[in-house]
């Protein structure tokens, strides 16, 4: 069983004094190629730095909307010159955070849409973020269009109803370690509901750690135990939901197997 994360945040300060230990554990559970995602200038170059040292791994570069405030011409500026890195793969994660608030909701809007267009302009897929912001997320999305880029809702925790919106918009859909959690009722039926062949995996470490683990720092590895939740879920095979997401990652990011 071969395992793809395709959200992780092996450049943060938890992991990045120690990747060759993580990506070891990542292996012993089957994971074996993730992307590295960024979200302001120092992290995507940190994403980049990764991608290059590791074959297995891939970055995505851009700018959170945490950090949309701080997001202008020169950001903008370096931005470009990542996007045109040959290990990024996307980019991201860009969107909405409605819940921590800390830019302002029109600053986080109209740095969202300004990146959508880069990401057209340098042909790369979108990874999107979405909290507490379903309503302006899935609009602004439907109105500056993904012509063709295609684009994934990380760590998606809406409801079936949402999910068929983002879905009809023509995203990919990746769940993360919410999927084992015990209580999110909506989620289970968001993973059964989902075809397919528009399914992705992720850890968002070093957050969302899935059972049996959670309240322990999340790590790449324990993709190993989301793939597991869904496949129960969805009253299959952790083999069957591995070999689909791996083959979905590979394709959405333009990776060769």
């Amino acid at each position: 069983m071969k395992i793809f994360d395709s959200h992780t945040h092996l450049n943060s300060s938890e992991f990045i004094n120690d990747v060759p230990r993580f990506l070891q554990q990542a292996a012993d559970l089957d994971v074996v190629k993730m992307t590295i995602v960024g979200s302001n200038t120092e992290l995507n170059q940190a994403a980049i730095d990764l991608a290059h040292q590791y074959p297995q791994l891939y970055a995505a570069v851009g700018w959170h909307p945490e950090d949309a405030k701080f997001y202008d011409d020169a950001a903008e500026a370096v931005l470009e010159q990542q996007l045109e890195d040959e290990r990024v793969v996307a980019l991201g994660e860009i969107g909405l955070d409605y819940h921590w608030d800390t830019s302002p909701q029109d600053v986080q809007r109209r740095v969202f849409k300004r990146q959508i267009e880069l990401a057209k302009k340098h042909h790369l897929p979108i990874v999107v973020h979405n909290r507490d912001a379903f309503e302006d997320t899935y609009a602004i999305i439907k109105e500056v269009g993904l012509d063709g880029i295609g684009g994934v809702m990380h760590s998606f925790n809406g409801d079936p109803e949402w999910l068929q919106k983002f879905l009809d918009l023509g995203m990919m859909i990746s769940y993360s370690g919410v999927a084992s959690f015990k209580n999110a009722h909506e989620v289970h039926d968001s993973v059964r509901a989902t075809p397919l062949d528009r399914m992705m995996v992720e850890t968002d470490a070093p957050y969302l750690t899935p059972e049996p683990h959670r309240g322990e720092q999340n790590e790449p590895g324990f993709t190993h135990y989301t793939v597991n939740a869904i496949a129960k879920e969805r009253e299959t095979t952790p083999e069957a939901i591995a070999e689909a997401t791996w083959h979905n990652a590979h394709r959405f990011f333009g990776i060769e197997e």
